[in-house]
């Protein structure tokens, strides 16, 4: 039997883990659509400098999804105040929500979804947000499952050179 998952706030130990999550979440958004999201040489560093310097951050939730020793998942939110850009009041905002390829479909992202969610409750926020790439649709089950309703749809028209033969 497989040891069970608990979660945990991240550490900055996890930094490096946190960085090869990140990264790969980068690699899988930009293989979907290049053009739309970034990919930066070597993202490991940087996505996990970025992740580990939210720790500090009341505001900010790093969790990690942990089997044994090994990291295998996380999920960062945050808190966000109103925004008139976006038409939203204040909410609680996943942005990143990833678990390992071989550790997928047994519940962790749920249970990391499901801990930013109660997190937010209890910050006070009346709302959790969240977005998912057009054609994640594993991802876009697992929200439906939890009770996410479907609010914006993003669209992205290309103004370089290329996209006049569009």
């Amino acid at each position: 039997m497989a040891p069970e998952i608990t979660l945990r706030p991240a550490r900055k130990s996890d930094e490096a883990a946190l960085g090869r999550f990140g990264a790969a979440l980068m690699r899988q958004h930009h293989a979907a659509d290049p053009r739309r999201f970034l990919l930066t040489d070597h993202p490991e560093a940087g996505y996990g400098r970025f992740l580990v310097s939210m720790l500090s951050d009341p505001d900010s939730l790093v969790l990690v999804a942990e089997r044994g020793d090994a990291l295998v998942g996380y999920v960062y939110a945050d808190v966000e105040s109103i925004s008139w850009r976006d038409l939203r009041g204040p909410c609680g905002f996943v942005h990143d929500v990833y678990v390992d390829e071989p550790s997928r479909q047994n519940g962790i992202g749920r249970q990391l979804v499901l801990a930013a969610v109660e997190w937010a409750r209890a910050k006070g926020m009346p709302q959790m947000v969240l977005s998912t790439a057009f054609g994640n649709e594993t991802a876009q089950r697992l929200f439906d499952r939890l009770g996410f309703r479907r609010t914006m749809i993003e669209m992205t028209l290309d103004l370089g050179r290329d996209a006049a033969s569009q």
